[in-house]
């Protein structure tokens, strides 16, 4: 039993060399949290969540890894599985993205949506490098794992850690949870399972995950960015922002030669010469003189 004091860093440590994929996490996640599920799906493999989103806060991903043709059975690759949740990182770029200061970071160092502050915005779920965010359509609010917020106030493990029958999920303070994964990434490289990797557990990684793995291929294999990749929106669009900013400046400049001008006074039209007393004392002009015919001239014949 962990002791859960506020003011420490709590997450999770999920060994996907030990998930069986049975989903136990997934149920205990939707039952505790009263989130109703979408309709199973089945593609073309055993994941019928299909991925994280509003209704889905733990997601058990299934990848084949065995190659079609073997010589032997598997060639020593087996079936990758995954129990995916929000990574709760330090360098949140939804946090960053929230427009009303919705997304907080609570007393245990987790991310958290206050859905009385949400407007359904979406920012962030388009600045989520995980897509792990999604939106409720019937309260109009986004929604993720909150990492069970309301269980660790009342000193209780998350529901997904508690029901894991092969401890795949671990919750405890983040930094026993970095000294666990460490040695248990030593232990599968001395029995000669030298692909087992960490993915989170430093601050090469969205400055390090609370929720991070220890993965028995390449992150991509598990469609999650790598180290290279894992970069915040703002700094990865450095020459979008410049751009951008040199588009405003050339807006103000505009405007205010444009409001320079309007504040200028208007040149005079030149005007013709104003008519004198006697012209305005004699009336309208005399009309012109009729064409005179031949007989008033004197020349009828």
């Amino acid at each position: 039993m962990v002791n859960i004091t506020p003011g420490k860093a709590y997450g999770f440590f999920t060994d996907t060399s030990v998930c069986i994929g049975c989903k136990a996490c997934e149920v205990a996640c939707k039952e505790w949290n009263l989130l109703q599920g979408n309709p199973p799906v089945f593609g073309d493999g055993y994941d019928n969540t299909g991925s994280l989103d509003a209704q889905n806060w733990r997601h058990v991903k299934f990848i084949d890894n065995v190659p079609d043709e073997t010589t032997v059975a598997g060639q020593g690759k087996a079936w990758l599985m995954m129990s995916d949740v929000c990574k709760h990182c330090q360098q949140a770029s939804c946090m960053e993205a929230c427009p009303t200061g919705a997304i907080i970071r609570t007393e245990f160092d987790t991310v958290f949506i206050q859905p009385n502050v949400c407007n359904g915005c979406r920012d962030c779920i388009a600045a989520c490098p995980y897509d792990v965010i999604g939106i409720d359509e019937n309260r109009g609010v986004v929604q993720k794992c909150t990492l069970c917020y309301d269980r660790l106030q009342g000193g209780l493990e998350p529901a997904c850690a508690k029901a894991c029958p092969t401890e795949s999920i671990m919750f405890g303070s983040v930094e026993e949870l970095r000294a666990t994964a460490r040695r248990r990434v030593s232990d599968l490289h001395d029995q000669g399972i030298t692909q087992a990797r960490l993915y989170g557990e430093d601050d090469k990684v969205y400055g390090g995950l609370n929720a991070f793995f220890l993965l028995m291929d390449e992150p991509e294999k598990y469609k999650l960015p790598n180290a290279e990749n894992a970069v915040l929106p703002r700094r990865n669009n450095l020459g979008g922002y410049l751009g951008v900013l040199g588009t405003a400046i050339l807006a103000v400049v505009g405007g205010l030669v444009a409001l320079r001008r309007r504040r200028q006074p208007a040149v005079a039209t030149p005007k013709g010469p104003e008519p004198t007393a006697d012209a305005a004392s004699a009336g309208p002009p005399a009309p012109a003189p009729e064409p005179r015919t031949e007989t008033e001239t004197g020349d009828e014949r």
